[in-house]
């Protein structure tokens, strides 16, 4: 099978080597006892492909693939650095939250909506202190670890790290079982009645009429009720999926009664 050639920063993924776990423990040994500097470099170039994978979970970000490699790479040689041969992990299950963790800070640091400085600086403490913990435990802490590490309120640890979150667009894609996609939206209910809706609610109640009895609930729920697929599909007792393309085809059916 032919491989195809994708170039980042200049580096050809397709000829990315891949070491294994035993190849990986002899040059840690010989990086962190003997100070061997090619070990290092060996380590950083054997795990690019662990640089690769990360930065998919980004792809919907619209930055530069070129730049969160760069990123993700300052992230790998973090781990290699602070790597424990001791703890008796994978160096990938180690490494993986370091690289987009670091990811994660260059996107906050783009991020066009401000936070306040006492904000930040608190966020970026909890976040240090966390891998600090990560390294030490092998385990992701919680925010009431991070809050007695630092000795301040669990409550300010929560709304610091809130306020840094990259905003998500609500057609942003949450899952997808092969058919149509469930976007944020759809996940959201809106308890608000507004006067301006009532000419929208009440052509859709017209064109409703033509519906078998499982679309007009299903729509009833979600526009009238103002509830949320999942809680829809639990009511009636199918998938969420099922209810996302019900409710599709019976919008669809609609417009083409309405507007034929």
């Amino acid at each position: 099978m032919a491989k195809h050639k994708v170039e980042i920063c200049g580096v050809d993924t397709s000829k990315l080597p891949v070491l294994k776990n035993e190849e990986m423990r002899k040059l840690f040994v010989k990086m962190q006892q003997d100070g061997d500097l090619s070990a290092r470099e060996e380590l950083v170039n054997g795990n690019l492909r662990l640089v690769l994978s990360v930065i998919q979970r980004f792809n919907n970000r619209g930055e530069y693939v070129d730049d969160l490699f760069q990123v993700g790479c300052i992230g790998l040689m973090k781990s290699i650095d602070n790597f424990d041969l001791g703890h008796n992990v994978r160096f990938s299950t180690y490494a993986v939250p370091m690289i987009i963790g670091e990811i994660r800070r260059y996107l906050r640091d783009n991020n066009p909506i401000r936070v306040s400085r006492s904000l930040r600086d608190i966020a970026y403490k909890a976040l240090q202190v966390r891998e600090k913990l990560i390294s030490k435990t092998s385990k992701e802490p919680t925010p009431m670890e991070i809050a007695e590490e630092m000795g301040i309120p669990h409550s300010d640890i929560v709304f610091a790290m809130d306020a840094i979150q990259d905003p998500v667009s609500l057609f942003e894609p949450i899952y997808n079982d092969g058919g149509d996609p469930i976007f944020v939206m759809d996940q959201i209910s809106d308890d608000k009645e507004e006067d301006a809706s009532w000419v929208d609610k009440l052509s859709l109640k017209e064109g409703m009429h033509q519906l078998n009895g499982r679309e007009k609930m299903i729509l009833n729920k979600r526009f009238f009720q103002g509830k949320t697929q999942m809680e829809v599909a639990d009511e009636i007792g199918i998938s969420q999926a099922q209810v996302s393309r019900l409710e599709k085809a019976a919008i669809h059916q609609m417009n083409k009664q309405m507007f034929e």
